[in-house]
């Protein structure tokens, strides 16, 4: 087994914005190897790639997520997640060059899915759906107060 380059070090996990795309609202989050928030050309290049893999909003397409950019050690990895069907996470990868974020390619189709500072954001989305939708005593999605319930930290 190979020796690691690197041991674990934390890095911040930000909470940047609400994007609000037509009828869709996803939560932008950025993650940095060795800055408080990614690359802005990466943000901008990560937003606008993203939002054209949205499908329509439909009665199980809620048109809410969450978008991940995680300008990292030696690459730049982007995620898109939305919800659908009351309990499924729809997931979409994307990568580019350090030294090029605005070549992101899509490479869900490798089976690429998230590094564990990518996780951890993940598994706080996965806790903040629960709690707002499918815990819902009312038995309806409270999608604002999904919306409202965001990562911040160095994890």
């Amino acid at each position: 087994m190979k020796k690691l380059e690197q041991s674990y070090k934390q890095r911040p996990i930000r909470f940047i914005e609400i994007l609000n795309h037509y009828d869709w609202k996803l939560k932008v989050y950025g993650i940095s190897y060795e800055n408080e928030l990614p690359n802005p050309d990466l943000i901008n290049d990560a937003k606008s790639v993203t939002l054209s893999k949205l499908p329509a909003i439909s009665d199980t397409v809620y048109g809410v997520g969450y978008i991940g950019i995680h300008d990292g050690r030696d690459s730049n990895f982007v995620f898109l997640d939305w919800w659908q069907d009351e309990n499924e996470l729809h997931h979409h990868v994307f990568i580019s060059p350090k030294d090029n974020p605005s070549a992101l390619v899509e490479m869900t189709h490798t089976g690429i899915s998230a590094c564990v500072w990518d996780l951890k954001l993940i598994c706080f989305e996965r806790q903040a759906w629960l709690d707002s939708v499918l815990n819902n005593p009312k038995g309806l999605p409270d999608l604002d107060s999904y919306l409202k319930s965001y990562l911040n930290g160095d994890f």
